[in-house]
């Protein structure tokens, strides 16, 4: 009788200890989306300054100039609804921009569409990043122990966004 009641204490201890385990992994998943993000938003706000830079420096022609800081604009305040376009916009307007700008010459404006390659290949890790941190609490969250015990409690469930797939 003693055995079968330390037994029971014994499972239940290890269950307990289970979903104590699965929801601090939980919580540190989460933690790591919303960072992931924060860094994305970072690397994304330096985007729209380096191209409103662009916008006002001799690369651009008057036209061009326009549609850049229109969308580098539009970008910079979009809110998280509209982001996923606003941000395909500016990579849109930057991709037109970089095909027309092969005449450059000055290094000034060298300097600039050099800061740019470097921040977009910081973007695209970052996209990476974020995009398996998603995932990764994506997969937790739809384990049947997670749902039945609410183990992530009133966190929502974090989404990419479209502009995340795009080509930079």
């Amino acid at each position: 009788m003693m055995t079968k009641i330390l037994i029971i204490a014994l499972l239940l201890l290890i269950s307990l200890w289970y979903l104590s385990f699965l929801a601090t992994r939980l919580d540190r998943l989460h933690h790591r989306v919303e960072t992931s993000w924060a860094n994305l938003d970072v690397l994304l706000q330096k985007r729209a300054a380096v191209a409103l830079e662009i916008a006002h420096s001799d690369i651009a022609d008057p036209a061009s100039s326009l549609l850049l800081t229109g969308a580098a604009y539009q970008a910079r305040d979009a809110d998280i609804q509209n982001r996923s376009a606003a941000e395909s916009g500016l990579s849109g307007a930057l991709g037109l921009l970089l095909e027309d700008s092969q005449h450059l010459a000055t290094a000034a404006d060298n300097a600039l569409l050099t800061e740019l390659s470097a921040l977009t290949d910081k973007i695209r890790v970052a996209i990476a990043i974020h995009t398996d941190a998603v995932t990764r609490t994506q997969m937790v969250r739809s384990k049947f122990v997670v749902k039945i015990f609410r183990l992530s409690g009133t966190a929502p469930l974090p989404v990419t966004y479209e502009f995340e797939s795009d080509v930079l």
